[in-house]
């Protein structure tokens, strides 16, 4: 299935970090943290355009002024998902109701742009699905009863069936634990979404489930709504803290050429 170069990625971002105030224009690289993730989302062969999304003007200068498409959105979005979707509201006709739309979190430099193939291509190959995520091979040193490692079990037809923070699925017969299909799938929070699917999204309140747990896209699930899984390598995780960003200042000075 080829994967035309037609999905938008939108960066979203705000200055306003518990963690890590300021956190998207931090550059001690030379380039500030949300463009270096807008970089990642446009090398992907799937993206054909890239919006960063933030309620600071001074996010939007940035962007403007190294000629990346931005939208200054409103204050007073719960998440990233609900100011996802005031992008393509005002978007309008630019979208069609089967565009596909991808949530390319602010806080990850490193983001592999296949992961972001990976998934705009799980939606594209599962029609009737509503969005489409990412579920990683079990990574050893990771610990599978750890709650901040979210687990993801999914079904034959490659769609999820829950995510959670306790280990899926339990094993239950020790003989059966060394089984390929024992460990764990990871999930990696990258998700993309049929243009036609935010309105409902954000129009539902938060569910039960998501609430006990503490993951949104569990609100998807019990509504009745249709998560297609790509299972991907990915590493890593987001940006949160001073220290995860110096350790990559440091890794990124050990890149090719910047020695």
């Amino acid at each position: 299935l080829s994967r035309p170069a037609s999905a938008l990625a939108v960066v979203p971002a705000r200055m306003a970090s518990t963690r890590f105030p300021g956190k998207p224009l931090v550059a001690e690289t030379g380039r500030p943290l949300v463009l270096h993730v807008a970089d990642r989302a446009a090398q992907a062969a799937s993206i054909g355009r890239v919006i960063v999304a933030a309620p600071d003007p001074e996010i939007i200068a940035v962007a403007e002024a190294d000629g990346v498409e931005a939208m200054l959105t409103r204050e007073d979005h719960p998440n990233g998902t609900s100011r996802l979707a005031e992008v393509v509201e005002r978007l309008g006709r630019d979208l069609t109701p089967d565009s596909v739309v991808v949530n390319v979190q602010g806080d990850e430099p490193e983001l592999d742009p296949g992961t972001i193939d990976a998934v705009v291509d799980a939606l594209i190959r599962d029609p009737e699905a509503d969005m489409a995520t990412i579920a990683a091979p079990w990574d050893p040193r990771d610990d599978p009863e750890d709650p901040a490692v979210v687990k993801v079990a999914v079904g034959r037809n490659r769609r999820a069936l829950y995510f959670s923070r306790s280990r899926i699925p339990f094993v239950r017969e020790p003989a059966d634990a060394e089984a390929e299909t024992a460990l764990p799938l990871r999930h990696v929070g990258l998700y993309a979404y049929r243009r036609s699917f935010l309105p409902r999204f954000v129009g539902w309140s938060a569910s039960p489930l998501e609430e006990l747990e503490s993951l949104e896209q569990l609100r998807v699930l019990e509504n009745g709504g249709s998560i297609a899984v790509a299972i991907h390598p990915a590493s890593g995780a987001g940006i949160d803290t001073p220290a995860q960003y110096q350790a990559f200042v440091a890794r990124w000075k050990r890149g090719p050429g910047r020695d």
